[in-house]
């Protein structure tokens, strides 16, 4: 892994700051455009790579019944690398932050949270931004114009 990826820390921020008495794993996969397309397409029903993609674990373990599991199952996250090291870029953001922003938002997504409704979004994005905040890493949804003319 680079330098700087702590997913384990980035995952249990979250947790914490999201007030969730639970922990667990969860299998980060870093994958390849067509890979990502694939699951967004199979899962989603729409077409393209995207950045991240959540797939919650059982439903009893999200809501903090872990009663005789070692280490419950959280959920999985489906990273696209290309596409986050792309968009990094465009927003003139280090990869690794922007990784780390993904790792936030994703795992908040396996405890729940979603971003459908402008209420949910907005209490989402704050999280995100609180999270990201305690771990040293500047608000991600205030980025520098970058020099480059393609926007995601």
């Amino acid at each position: 892994m680079p330098d700087g990826v702590d997913c384990e820390r980035w995952v249990g921020a979250t947790l914490a700051a999201a007030g969730r008495d639970v922990t667990g794993a969860v299998t980060i996969r870093l994958v390849t455009e067509q890979e990502s397309a694939a699951l967004n397409s199979t899962y989603r029903d729409k077409p393209g790579a995207t950045n991240v993609l959540a797939f919650a674990g059982p439903e009893e373990i999200i809501g903090g019944a872990t009663a005789g599991r070692a280490l419950p199952e959280l959920g999985d996250l489906a990273i696209c690398l290309p596409v986050a090291c792309r968009e990094a870029d465009e927003q003139g953001k280090p990869p690794v932050e922007h990784l780390a922003h993904l790792v936030v938002h994703g795992t908040l997504h396996l405890i729940g949270y979603d971003h459908q409704h402008a209420a949910d979004a907005a209490h989402m994005e704050s999280l995100e931004v609180g999270v990201l905040d305690g771990l040293g890493i500047a608000n991600p949804y205030l980025f520098p114009e970058s020099t480059n003319d393609s926007k995601t």
